[in-house]
């Protein structure tokens, strides 16, 4: 079974401490940075843009998880590999056209994912399932961090992990909201790989150990 990824959000890190908690992150069992980009048109809230993401890539060491929760994301993509995203996640349900997107973030040197809102059917990534690199379940609705874990994403987890295998893809499953070590085998045996967490890691009395604890029960 290969290495599962832990992701913290830096949606939930202190932003009057960014540079602190970025390193922190650095210098944890962490795999990735999560960092999420709200337009408040899309998802009720609005989280930071291109300044500050400039500003945690200028410290961080590891992969670079960019979520975007933005109408017409297809404008930016350049922007986001410009300014060092690895990995550029779309919604489906923002995206008109999203084979051409896909190709697009590819074109621009990133790895292309798909988020799925609580309410929107695996089933609807069929046609794209080879075309994608991953895909981030939500598992609590987008927009606020701090949300209680919708259950039904155990379910949805196992049937995106059987139309992966059945369509011989190489597509990593996501979860984003609501992850503690409370949850987090459950998702790992259902068929999770990357797994997100915010307020539990950040509003930690001690984050580096809330990490590798969280790495203890995964892997």
């Amino acid at each position: 079974m290969s290495e599962k990824l832990i992701a913290p959000s830096v949606l939930a890190a202190d932003f009057a401490n960014l540079q602190r908690d970025v390193e922190m992150i650095n210098n944890s069992d962490a795999d990735w940075f999560h960092i999420d980009i709200m337009d408040g048109v899309f998802v009720p809230n609005i989280s930071f843009g291109m300044p500050v993401l400039r500003d945690i890539v200028k410290h961080a060491t590891k992969t670079i998880d960019v979520h975007l929760m933005i109408v017409d994301p297809d404008r930016y993509i350049q922007t986001f590999a410009d300014l060092g995203s690895n990995i550029l996640t779309v919604h489906y349900e923002a995206c008109t056209h999203l084979h051409r997107t896909l190709q697009a973030i590819k074109a621009a040197g990133m790895k292309a994912g798909v988020a799925l809102n609580p309410h929107t059917s695996v089933q609807l990534l069929e046609d794209v399932i080879q075309d994608l690199d991953m895909v981030c379940l939500m598992s609590v609705n987008p927009g606020f961090g701090g949300q209680s874990f919708i259950e039904n994403t155990y379910t949805k987890v196992r049937d995106l992990k059987e139309m992966i295998t059945r369509k011989n893809a190489a597509t990593l499953i996501e979860i984003d909201g609501g992850v503690t070590n409370k949850n987090a085998k459950q998702l790992v045996d259902a068929g999770a790989d990357v797994l997100v967490a915010g307020s539990y890691v950040f509003k930690a009395s001690d984050p580096v150990t809330t990490v590798k604890e969280l790495r203890a029960v995964v892997n």
